[in-house]
């Protein structure tokens, strides 16, 4: 089994805090706009279908599919290169938008397209006041 990897602190905006902090409590926080009942991921301050500003947040399932993925074999850049080989992949959430993120929990030979996979949280690696997580994806 590779290496996991270990993820940077993330850059938290306006926008995105509320994600991150969903994360956090291990919770997959993702964005619907009133106006148009569309969902969105990365999260936005208006959206991304209508421009409309009534955004708010819901926990999500957590659960989703593979939509696609690589495995990458070299990375020359820490933290990357331990973790090789690792999968990242487009995981499609059950609930609309796809999520770039990392497939963990199984040899990355068996990461299929279509795979069912459900959310789970790596604490970042560095400082910050806020209790922030990382969302990555295991097979289910």
């Amino acid at each position: 089994m590779p290496g996991d990897l270990r993820h940077p602190w993330p850059a938290a905006s306006w926008e995105t805090l509320g994600f991150w902090e969903g994360c956090g409590r291990g919770e997959l926080v993702l964005q619907r706009c009133r106006d148009c009942g569309a969902v969105q991921h990365p999260p936005r301050g208006v959206c991304g279908q209508c421009l409309g500003a009534g955004i708010s947040h819901f926990v999500a399932s957590g659960r989703g599919r593979v939509h696609t993925f690589t495995v990458t074999w070299q990375n020359q850049i820490e933290p990357f290169r331990s973790a090789c080989p690792y999968v990242l992949a487009w995981v499609e959430i059950d609930e609309g938008p796809r999520i770039l993120t990392n497939i963990v929990g199984c040899d990355p030979g068996r990461v299929r397209i279509g795979m069912p996979v459900e959310v789970d949280f790596a604490r970042p690696e560095g400082q910050g006041e806020e209790d922030l997580a990382v969302p990555r994806f295991r097979p289910r």
